[in-house]
């Protein structure tokens, strides 16, 4: 079996289409102020693309900074939809590699508190708690999400559109009174650019089970701003440029 391409980022030299999103997704960190000396960051990871590109650039962002941080990530592996011992395998692979303390945790998918009921706002909630829950036992500060400039843009016309309310997820988020800050370092990364990275570099994604990934509000926009944008390419910039984002303080 070949190797895969990612594996010669460790300890060499950083080829160009690499270091460009390295740069683009430290830019946002250093806007932003999201990790600082000495932090413990949490990576949430799904298995998909996004969260693994943002787990490389986390890392190899590392050889030139001034500053150390500790990287740490876990994956919510939902009962109802396990992942099978090979991708597990794959991902414990990469993620060790790459320096993390990696765990993976099981949990239900669908919790008696749901009543029955399943949709993208309840699983969103059910991982986040899950999280939370996580960062408290462990003493954990800092989680860093794979959101990229697309789901930004997506969440904004969602909101526009089905709520009348102009606002969006935010680069760095702070919980309960600032003990727990949520930072997003793709926000200014197009979901293009991950997807041409994740594929030259054959990074070992694992599909994440979803029951309404293809008949979501979110998946429905992607066309309509994917048409925006040839009507104007910087569509997706001119959007999360329109909202006044704070800095983590």
């Amino acid at each position: 079996m070949d190797t895969p391409q990612w594996q010669s980022l460790i300890g060499k030299t950083i080829p160009p289409q690499v270091m460009r999103f390295v740069k683009k997704t430290g830019k946002a960190i250093n806007t932003y102020s999201m990790i600082r000396e000495g932090d413990t960051v949490l990576l949430s990871a799904s298995g998909g693309k996004d969260s693994l590109a943002l787990a490389l650039a986390l890392s190899l962002r590392k050889r030139w900074l001034p500053i150390d941080y500790t990287l740490k990530a876990v994956l919510i592996n939902w009962i109802e939809h396990p992942i099978d011992d090979e991708g597990k395998d794959r991902l414990y692979q990469y993620f060790h590699a790459l320096g993390y303390d990696f765990t993976i945790v099981d949990e239900h998918q669908y919790p008696s508190s749901f009543n029955g009921q399943f949709n993208c706002y309840l699983c969103s909630r059910n991982r986040r708690r899950i999280l939370f829950e996580y960062c408290e036992r462990e003493g954990i500060e800092v989680i860093a999400m794979g959101h990229h400039l697309d789901d930004l843009v997506e969440t904004t016309m969602m909101n526009l559109c089905f709520r009348a309310n102009f606002s969006t997820m935010q680069p760095a988020q702070a919980f309960f009174g600032g003990k727990l800050t949520i930072i997003r370092p793709m926000i200014e990364v197009r979901e293009s650019m991950i997807r041409n990275l994740a594929e030259r570099l054959q990074l070992p994604t694992v599909k994440p089970v979803c029951p309404f990934d293809q008949t979501n509000i979110r998946s429905r926009l992607k066309p309509i701003i994917s048409e925006l944008s040839h009507i104007d390419k910087l569509t997706r910039e001119h959007i999360y440029h329109a909202h006044q984002f704070e800095v983590r303080v």
